[in-house]
């Protein structure tokens, strides 16, 4: 089952889709439905997310201190 969504976006950012719709031979109302399509899907499948929690950080403080923890190559 689909949805009807009006957006309203900046010119330069319609003018672009117009553009890409007329040389892949879409509808700009289709081509912005795969986009929008493809860019949810990416957020799902992060290939990062995997690895969350997979390894020892040690420590609990890298939110806070993720710089000072970056900038010290010793590792101490």
């Amino acid at each position: 089952m689909g949805h009807m969504l009006t957006l309203e976006i900046p010119d330069e950012v319609y003018r672009s889709l117009i553009e890409k719709a007329e040389r892949t031979g879409q509808a700009p109302e289709t081509l912005a439905a795969q986009l929008l399509t493809t860019a949810a899907g990416d957020r799902e499948e992060d290939p990062v997310e995997q690895f969350i929690g997979a390894f020892s950080s040690r420590g609990s403080d890298w939110a806070d201190r993720h710089d000072d923890h970056l900038g010290n190559s010793h590792g101490t």
